[in-house]
């Protein structure tokens, strides 16, 4: 099963994914994973009109416990930009039949009533990681944004401190002190990952949230030489989950540019890198497009 199979609508709701980045981050310890039962069934999936449903099947006879802590992992680590399901298929046979699924672990995920298969047998958790990306982007290019309310919340975690002023900052909206907090953290510590992808999704939405995706669409489709119209659309374009598209149209500019607008251009694609994360397979391959662009 592959995310590729997935073909949702391109349309671009920045709106709605501001709106998210403006809501109050998760409370420490919160868990976002149910245990979901032919009883519970029907009301799980009926909450994926409002955010993606990701359905984890499985059994104690498959041997795959290290995907399932990923998998718990990855659903808390989200915040509630989605809810993990977990099916145990011996316990609810009828389930699995409904799925038609012969063997597992799968994984499937579900937005706005629809189902997305995901991958079946083992995988990694950067793997998993990559293609629930993909479904999430495809979720917000359908206008589902929504975020799901923790299932319960453990009291003993707190929360990093390092990220609390930026945290604030995105809670409030306030995407550009988000940048200027993620930048003090990066002065410190410049290759911490974390602070380096969460300065990449701020200044995105900063960008984002004072521009009209169609209008800067088309402007660049007609001024295909205007760097800025290029750079716009890129963001409008990996908001709206053309992932590939979004990168591809950079390095078109890299390759058609010289100087400090080609540097320019550069920086920004790798920033969009970091937005995205590493285990994406568009990164790898963009990454590489980049490399040839360049040299």
């Amino acid at each position: 099963m592959s995310p590729a199979g997935f073909n949702p609508s391109r349309a671009v709701d920045l709106s709605g994914i501001v709106a998210a980045a403006k809501a109050v981050p998760p409370p420490p310890g919160a868990s976002y994973v149910i245990d979901v039962d032919e009883a519970s069934f029907e009301a799980v999936l009926s909450q994926s009109v409002r955010y993606p449903v990701v359905l984890e099947l499985n059994s104690p006879r498959a041997n795959a416990q290290s995907l399932s802590d990923a998998m718990v992992e990855l659903a808390n680590e989200a915040g509630g930009a989605y809810l993990l399901g977990r099916v145990n298929v011996d316990a609810s046979p009828q389930i699995a039949q409904a799925f038609g699924i012969q063997a597992v672990p799968a994984v499937i995920g579900v937005v706005g009533g629809q189902l997305a298969p995901l991958w079946q047998g083992t995988k990694t958790k950067e793997e998993a990681k990559s293609y629930i990306a993909q479904l999430l982007q495809a979720a917000a290019a359908s206008g589902i944004v929504g975020r799901a309310e923790p299932v319960s919340i453990d009291a003993d975690a707190g929360p990093d401190p390092r990220f609390a002023a930026a945290d604030e900052a995105l809670s409030s909206g306030d995407f550009a002190k988000a940048v200027e907090e993620f930048d003090k953290l990066l002065a410190a510590s410049p290759n911490d990952p974390e602070a380096k992808a969460g300065r990449a999704q701020a200044a995105l939405l900063a960008r984002a949230s004072v521009i009209d995706p169609g209008t800067v669409l088309a402007r660049a489709d007609a001024a295909p030489d205007d760097v800025d119209a290029q750079l716009a659309a890129a963001d409008a374009e990996l908001l709206g989950g053309a992932t590939a598209q979004a990168f591809t149209r950079l390095i078109a500019t890299i390759r058609n540019t010289a100087g400090a607008q080609r540097e320019a251009v550069r920086v920004r694609l790798l920033e969009l890198f970091e937005t995205v994360g590493p285990a994406d397979p568009a990164v790898a391959k963009a990454r590489r497009d980049l490399m040839s662009a360049l040299f």
